[in-house]
C-alpha cells in the first residue's frame, strides 16, 4: 500500500520504535508515536504523541478512540512496547512472570482486540508485531522474555490466518539484538539465587555487548516499511545478518550441535560446579 496510511505504533518513544515512526513519518504517513510517559518526548518529529498503557484496557481504548477522532481511520497497527526480564527462570516469581507476558503479550493482545473491529469495518488493516530472534531460539537468563517472544511466534501466525478474510493482513518482524536501550531499561528480578552468579554474568555480559555492538534500530524500521507496502506482506521478516543466520544454523545443524552453538555464544558453557 502505497498510499497515506494512518498507523498507531506502541512503544514510539526510543528506540525501535521511534525510528519506524520516524521512517513513516518521512514517508508521508499520519503516524501516532505512543508511550506510557509523554514527558520522555523523544520520539520522531512529525508523529502525534498520545499516552497509552498496554495494561490497561481504558487506555488502550481511549488511545484507539482518538486516532478515530481525529483522523477516522486506522490503516496500520504496530505493537512494539515491552521490555525484558532479564535472570534465570528460577529467580523470578510467578508475578514477575506475569508481568513481563502482561506487558509483551497480552498488552499486544489488546491493542490487537481493539483495532480489529475498525479495520474490519474499513474492510483493510495491516498488523505488524514486532518479535525477536529470541522468539526463535531461546536466550539463556531471557528465559521470561523468549517465551513472550515464542507466544508472539504462535499468536501472530493463527491472527493471519483468522483475518485474512477481512483483507487485514499480519506479518512479525523478528530482529536479533539491536542497538536499543533493551538492556538499559531491563528489569531484575527481586531474589537472585548464588548458585546461579557464574552463568548469569557471563550471560547478561554477552547480551549487554551483543546490543551496544548491534545493528541501528532503523534496520527494523526497513523492514516495518517493507511489510506495509507490500502487496502480498510475508508472514515473517527477518531483521539484520544475525537473525537470518541464527534461523539458518537452526535448519541445517542437528539440534544437540546448535544447543552447544547457543551456550558458547552466551558464556554459559564453561565454569561448571566440580568441572
Amino acid at each position: 500500500m502505497k498510499t497515506k496510511q494512518v498507523v498507531l505504533i506502541t512503544g514510539a518513544s526510543s528506540g525501535i520504535g521511534k525510528a519506524i515512526a520516524g521512517n513513516l513519518v518521512e514517508r508521508g504517513d499520519v503516524v501516532y508515536g505512543t508511550s506510557r510517559d509523554l514527558s520522555r518526548n523523544a520520539d520522531a518529529p512529525g508523529a502525534r504523541q498520545l499516552p497509552l498503557d498496554v495494561l490497561s484496557d481504558e487506555s488502550v481504548h481511549a488511545c484507539v478512540r482518538a486516532v478515530l477522532e481525529e483522523s477516522g481511520r486506522l490503516d496500520a497497527l504496530i505493537n512494539n512496547a515491552g521490555y525484558a526480564l532479564t535472570g534465570a527462570l528460577e529467580e523470578a516469581s510467578v508475578g514477575e512472570a506475569q508481568e513481563q507476558f502482561e506487558t509483551n503479550f497480552f498488552g499486544m493482545a489488546r491493542m490487537v482486540k481493539a483495532t480489529l473491529p475498525v479495520m474490519r469495518r474499513q474492510g483493510v488493516g495491516r498488523i505488524i508485531n514486532i518479535g525477536s530472534l529470541a522468539g526463535v531460539k531461546a536466550v539463556p537468563f531471557l528465559g521470561f522474555y523468549s517465551a513472550t517472544k515464542h507466544a508472539l511466534e504462535g499468536y501472530t501466525e493463527a491472527l493471519r490466518h483468522e483475518v485474512r478474510p477481512f483483507n487485514i493482513r499480519v506479518s512479525l518482524i523478528e530482529p536479533g539484538f539491536i542497538r536499543t536501550g533493551l538492556g538499559k531499561n531491563s528489569r531484575t528480578p527481586r531474589d537472585f539465587i548464588g548458585e546461579y552468579d557464574p552463568w548469569r554474568v557471563r550471560a547478561l555480559e554477552s547480551i549487554t555487548r551483543y546490543i551496544n555492538t548491534g545493528p541501528d534500530p532503523e534496520i527494523v524500521a526497513r523492514c516495518v516499511l517493507r511489510a506495509i507496502e507490500s502487496k502480498r506482506p510475508k508472514t515473517r521478516y527477518k531483521a539484520g545478518r544475525e537473525a537470518m543466520q541464527v534461523i539458518l544454523l537452526r535448519r541445517l545443524v542437528p539440534a544437540s550441535v546448535f544447543e552447544k552453538l547457543i551456550r558458547a555464544h552466551f558464556q554459559t558453557d564453561f565454569g561448571r560446579p566440580g568441572g
